[in-house]
């Protein structure tokens, strides 16, 4: 796929366009979304991204388009795990409802330009070094187990990392919000932070964190940076909505992590299979490639992911309800 330097910008400006009127709307009124608001900007920020694959397949072909769309699907998929994280940092931190959009959006435009830096050195990688999907592959296997044993995110199980520690040591910072701006000004005339401004950078931060799952999760389905840019791009820019649309059923999501883990697994062995299909390590095959290895095509990879998070929201939204209801019986 030959992508030229002002399709690049294009894009690039474009994105950077609704992003911005996406900021406006929100600084403009601050508040905290309705379902119904919530589920029209989910479907917008979709419907976004289904266009862009037909534009995609118009200018690239099929195969291109559903390596797209797989890859959005499971950025989009594996980003609803961060959603646990951002409800105990809105805990952990007290954010007022009405302003969580706001810091939301900024941690998410963080995140993204934080990902760029990310996927252009994954892609640099994988152009010089054929067998980090070797690496890569075992990775997302060894991910997928732990998610297995893992389950659910609690409060417990977020820390601060090293960068908001030293934010709070360095900056100067108040004791309290100032709506949603991130600079204040206290008694004395001194110009202050914010608690916003480390609820920003956490969210931003430990997004990152999850994308070391993420990103070379959708490098096993598209080694294109530009598919693998704009699949993260437009999985992330839905995110914020969804977390207000979702609200309290992230509770009863119980076999989500099952479901991850199957996507994890799946594409960690299909990397792996990938990289024996074009060995070139000398120890292996005397640095021949393994005629043995199949090539999973893109079909049954998208086929594969759909089943396995179909399955587990399924399953999930059953178990819950049957809870509800013994809860009910027992009381």
């Amino acid at each position: 796929m030959n992508v030229s330097t002002w399709v690049w910008i294009a894009t690039l400006v474009a994105l950077t366009a609704v992003l911005a009127v996406d900021l406006l709307i929100i600084g403009r009124r601050p508040h905290e979304p309705s379902m119904r608001e919530s589920g029209l900007w989910v479907v917008f920020y979709v419907g976004l991204a289904l266009l862009f694959g037909v534009g995609i397949w118009v200018t690239s072909g099929a195969v291109r388009a559903g390596e797209f769309y797989t890859g959005w699907l499971t950025e989009y998929s594996l980003s609803v795990d961060n959603l646990f994280v951002f409800v105990i940092i809105m805990g952990r931190f007290a954010v007022p409802r009405q302003y969580q959009q706001k810091v939301l959006l900024i941690g998410i435009v963080l995140a993204l330009i934080m990902r760029g830096g990310f996927i252009a050195a994954g892609a640099a990688l994988i152009s010089q070094f054929s067998w980090v999907f070797y690496i890569f592959g075992a990775f997302l296997v060894y991910t997928a187990i732990n998610f297995l044993k893992q389950g659910e995110p609690d409060a417990d199980d977020f820390s601060e990392n090293m960068l908001i520690r030293w934010s709070r040591r360095a900056l100067p910072l108040s004791k309290s919000y100032d709506g949603a701006r991130i600079t204040t000004t206290d008694a004395a005339g001194r110009r202050l932070f914010t608690p916003m401004l480390i609820v920003m950078i956490a969210i931003g931060t430990t997004d990152l964190i999850f994308a070391l799952d993420s990103i070379p999760a959708i490098f096993g389905i598209t080694q294109e940076p530009y598919l693998v840019f704009t699949a993260n791009v437009f999985a992330l820019m839905g995110l914020r909505q969804l977390y207000f649309l979702l609200g309290g059923l992230l509770d009863r999501l119980v076999y989500l992590n099952i479901g991850l883990a199957a996507v994890l697994g799946f594409i960690g062995v299909k990397l792996v299979l990938e990289a024996l299909a074009d060995n070139n390590l000398p120890f292996l095959n005397g640095g021949e490639p393994i005629p043995w290895a199949p090539h999973v095509p893109i079909w049954l990879s998208l086929a594969v992911i759909i089943g396995a998070l179909g399955t587990a929201t399924v399953a999930s939204l059953i178990k819950s309800s049957k809870d509800k209801k013994r809860a009910l019986i027992d009381a």
